[in-house]
């Protein structure tokens, strides 16, 4: 173990996520000379990894207002970013977000650049994997403080997607915190900045006032698209939503597109998208495979894509979509371009909230 670094959870152990006192768990695992409390954060996979969703909000947006103010403060630490599929914002934002904070930033395409990783336990190691996690995994953990890792569905097995069995595999081995970047079901970044710009409008629109606390109407609509894609940012937008407890919520799909319950117990589910959007004060745009019988395209109706039209039927909404998006499949580009959108805002406010998560994660290991 590296001088200074605080232990994580134990390997089979479930994370423990709280403030000062709530668990003795937490309270042994980060016991120090110095007395360091236990951080809000310890790993960032979910949203129950987080206690306050509003206090991790605010904590972006004051990074929004001043990007270097805690430029120091991640000094003589190392983030690790691994990428098991491409990406772009994610990548980027990241980078950014840790170099803000003083760290030392080391991206790693294993796909491209290092070994197959096996990650079945008990493998018999004779196909094309080279190495095993449980090999690779605790050198990572000695060279790095804390592991980001992007990993992606094969929307083949949903048994095995759904197991999330990449990123629980680094988390078991690596014994270090670890940040998702996105996983088989997941985008817990992408929801925690999705729920800040939210709360941005609000504020922006409402200033000086206690309109912003009013409970506001966000639909998740299901869009058209060209090929299949995972339920990862859908799954994920639902279930912080739910989880922060501001919004009237209501998702809306095609017939067969239905979400696991996992993550939209909460929601009002409708398949009339003229109706949910009725009223509307922010709509979420994002295509997903099916579900129940795993990643499939079964409606491709060009009229679930968003248009002005169909804007009408809101409260004037925001219209929101995490990027990349197909022009003129998912929305259109009046819609896009158009003074409702807030696209542009909403990826711009990934380095803030990765910046938020980063400085959670990295204080107690100072």
């Amino acid at each position: 173990m590296k001088v200074g670094r605080i232990p994580v959870a134990a390997n089979n152990a479930e994370p423990t996520i709280g403030l000062a006192g709530t668990s003795s768990n937490t309270e042994c695992q980060y016991k120090t000379c110095n007395n360091i409390k236990p951080p809000i954060l310890k790993q960032f996979i979910s949203v129950h990894d987080v206690t306050d969703i509003n206090a991790l909000v605010k904590k972006a947006m004051a990074y929004k207002a001043s990007p270097l103010k805690d430029r120091s403060l991640g000094s003589t630490k190392r983030l690790g970013c691994l990428f098991l599929n491409p990406s772009m914002r994610t990548r980027l934002s990241t980078q950014i977000a840790a170099q803000n904070l003083g760290m030392d930033v080391i991206v790693f395409n294993v796909g491209n650049e290092g070994w197959a990783l096996e990650f079945e336990e008990e493998a018999i190691m004779s196909g094309k994997t080279v190495e095993h996690v449980k090999d690779a995994a605790p050198i990572l953990g000695k060279y790095f403080d804390i592991l980001a890792i992007r990993t992606f569905p094969s929307l083949k097995n949903r048994d095995d997607d759904y197991s999330e069995l990449f990123i629980k595999q680094f988390t078991k081995y690596a014994g270090i915190p670890v940040v998702s970047l996105e996983s088989a079901t997941l985008h817990p970044l992408q929801s925690l900045t999705d729920i800040m710009t939210i709360t941005e409008e609000r504020m922006r629109l409402n200033p000086g006032s206690k309109a912003e606390k009013k409970k506001i109407k966000i639909v998740l609509t299901w869009a058209p698209h060209v090929k299949p894609l995972p339920q990862c940012v859908a799954n994920s937008f639902s279930q912080w939503i739910n989880a922060w407890k501001e919004a009237e919520f209501v998702i809306t799909h095609p017939e067969d597109y239905e979400l696991s319950k996992e993550f939209t117990d909460g929601a009002s589910i409708i398949t009339d998208q003229d109706e949910a959007l009725e009223g509307a004060d922010f709509v979420y745009v994002k295509n997903w495979s099916t579900y129940t019988d795993y990643g499939k395209i079964y409606c491709n109706d060009p009229e679930w894509m968003l248009t002005n039209e169909k804007l009408k039927l809101t409260n004037n909404a925001k219209v929101m979509h995490c990027l990349p998006v197909r022009r003129n499949i998912e929305l259109t580009d009046e819609v896009l371009d158009g003074p409702n959108s807030l696209v542009t805002q909403e990826a711009g406010n990934r380095v803030w909230a990765a910046q938020a998560v980063l400085s959670e994660i990295v204080t107690p290991l100072l």
